[in-house]
């Protein structure tokens, strides 16, 4: 702390004191700290972001006059806002915030550069609901996304985390959210941007010393959608502007969505309270389409293309190309390509040719239900029969949740399917096993760790 900006500051407060009660004196002004001085500019340190507003909203004219007469008609109040209090391993994290607009006296620092619109409001105009077949792979994680398209930064949803592998429509669901907000409410500010690319302008901000413009971009949107939050790893300070960032848009209630190939429990090299916040809101998953699902995605795809597949060719397709999404339409883009290319009927006999140069190669990703039932019954020394029987024992319940869990992950099995296979059960008893099981690894470390030898067990048989 300058010792000016104490003197400065503190006449400032003799002033002030002297024109409120003594009660708004002292819970409004007396926890402010002198920060600092220069170029005709006072920083003060402030406890949270409602105090700076509070200031800002009912005692503006009275810090106006106050640092007009210590400082000159030119003089500027600025703030710096503490948003985290830090703790042993943490410093405390403020962010630098202007107040009312003045003349720039000479010798004061010019307005910084601003980052373009065109650089963080990218949304694709494809990425639609509309387009987006619904499964059970995604059913939580689309109904969450229309939720919160209607009623941006209202729902519990936020923040809302979407996480899954590659090609499975994290992107796709994100950016529709993005797309529908513009559409029924147009004044929204929407930004889109991966995290590489914030990544890349924080840094940029640096070295061209305009932090503050760029931080201020991030912080006057109604919705932010940052994608792949994976790529922060190990990038503490830009970590840190997130964090900030984050802290500023939930407090205002802006609605916040991030994109992840893993649960946040599971992403390394980030922040233990940046993650800590990834779990105020709802966190969804996407998984492998199931078949049915795949099967709707190809219809879908034809009658966009107006072509026409047999239901023999189109069961064939769906069963081999298992993945994720983005590969299987790719494989129905290339068996088109080589129909046109090489003036060829699109027929079961060009589909097993163009899938040999594709996947035929490729290892299974996905177990099977039986596997991973032998893997519990054996681990939990149990029959068969009690695993997919109706005892409510404490040991065969979580036994069986186990099995529904990894199912769930390790293959692309509806929950329609995978309760049938546990007796005949409803798909809501799948989703309560799901969460139970998301409940105990998050909060108990021994379970983790048994989970996770089942888990490599199953790995082992997929290599």
């Amino acid at each position: 702390m300058h010792i000016d900006s104490k003197i400065i500051w503190d006449k400032c407060l003799l002033y002030i004191q002297g024109q409120i009660s003594a009660q708004t004196y002292k819970t409004w002004f007396t926890p402010i700290i002198a920060k600092d001085f220069k170029d005709g500019i006072l920083t003060i340190q402030v406890p949270s972001q409602f105090f700076y507003e509070w200031l800002e909203e009912h005692h503006l004219p009275l810090l106006k006059q106050a640092v007009r007469q210590q400082i000159g008609p030119h003089g500027k109040l600025a703030y710096a806002v503490v948003i985290d209090k830090g703790n042993k391993k943490q410093k405390p994290l403020m962010v630098h915030l202007p107040t009312y607009p003045g003349p720039t006296p000479k010798g004061a620092i010019p307005q910084l550069p601003t980052i373009s619109e065109n650089e963080i409001f990218r949304l694709n105009p494809n990425y639609i609901f509309n387009n987006l077949i619904e499964g059970s792979c995604n059913q939580l994680a689309k109904s969450a996304a229309q939720a919160v398209a209607k009623q941006p930064g209202e729902t519990a949803f936020n923040p809302l985390t979407l996480y899954g592998g590659i090609g499975l429509g994290k992107t796709h669901i994100s950016q529709a959210i993005g797309n529908e907000v513009k559409t029924f409410f147009p004044d929204k500010k929407v930004a889109y941007v991966s995290s590489e690319k914030f990544t890349t302008q924080f840094i940029e901000a640096l070295r061209n010393n305009y932090v503050q413009a760029f931080t201020g971009q991030y912080l006057t949107v109604d919705l932010l959608i940052l994608d792949d939050i994976q790529f922060l790893a190990g990038k503490e300070k830009t970590q840190e502007i997130f964090f900030h960032i984050f802290n500023h848009l939930h407090q205002l209630k802006k609605q916040i969505i991030i994109t992840s190939d893993c649960p946040p429990r599971d992403l390394k090299g980030l922040q233990e309270r940046l993650i800590s916040r990834f779990k105020w809101g709802l966190t969804a998953d996407l998984q492998c389409p199931d078949f049915e699902t795949r099967v709707a995605i190809i219809h879908s795809k034809m009658a966009a293309d107006g072509i026409t597949f047999s239901s023999d060719l189109i069961d064939y397709i769906a069963k081999h190309v298992d993945t994720n999404v983005r590969e299987l339409e790719g494989v129905l883009i290339s068996l088109i390509a080589h129909a046109s290319l090489t003036k060829r009927d699109i027929n079961l006999a060009l589909a097993q040719q163009v899938l040999k140069d594709i996947v035929a190669q490729q290892p299974t990703c996905e177990t099977t239900i039986e596997a991973i039932q032998q893997q519990i019954v054996t681990h939990y020394t149990i029959s068969l029969d009690a695993l997919k029987g109706k005892s409510r024992k404490k040991e065969l319940v979580i036994a069986r949740q186990t099995a529904m869990h990894l199912i769930k992950k390790y293959t692309t099995h509806s929950l329609k399917t995978i309760g049938a296979y546990f007796g005949g059960r409803d798909h809501t008893t799948v989703i309560h096993a799901i969460g139970v099981i998301d409940d105990l690894l998050d909060k108990d470390p021994q379970y983790a760790k048994f989970y996770a030898s089942l888990e490599n067990k199953i790995k082992a048989t997929l290599k």
